[in-house]
């Protein structure tokens, strides 16, 4: 993987579910055990939404893009651990939120 970072910030494309066009959003990103973890607080967001409904996405990162796939975590634990290592240090570390894990393809 050509991402070395553990935390960045990458812009996320995924597809509507609705219009089925490409939509992008610039969100914090957590690379973890060769795959790459976004998180929220509520199942709400529209990139969230899209990602559970079309998992194909898009990961642009120092203006490359990779491609991969998307599936919301169910596992309790290592959702605890993406938060911690979203948000090292500080208290929202602890709040429970919803993620979605990305498996890279290869290129």
């Amino acid at each position: 993987m050509e991402i070395r970072e553990e935390l960045f910030r990458p812009i996320l494309t995924t597809i509507g579910r609705k219009t089925g066009k490409e939509h992008s959003v610039m969100l914090r990103a957590v690379n973890y055990n060769e795959k790459i973890y976004f998180s929220r607080h509520r199942p709400d967001g529209d990139w969230f939404k899209n990602a559970i409904a079309n998992p194909q996405v898009k990961i642009k990162y120092n203006d490359k893009v990779f491609s991969g796939t998307a599936k919301q975590i169910t596992d309790e634990e290592l959702g605890r651990k993406i938060s911690y290592l979203k948000y090292p240090g500080e208290e929202r570390a602890k709040e429970k939120r919803v993620t979605i894990e990305v498996t890279l393809n290869e290129n």
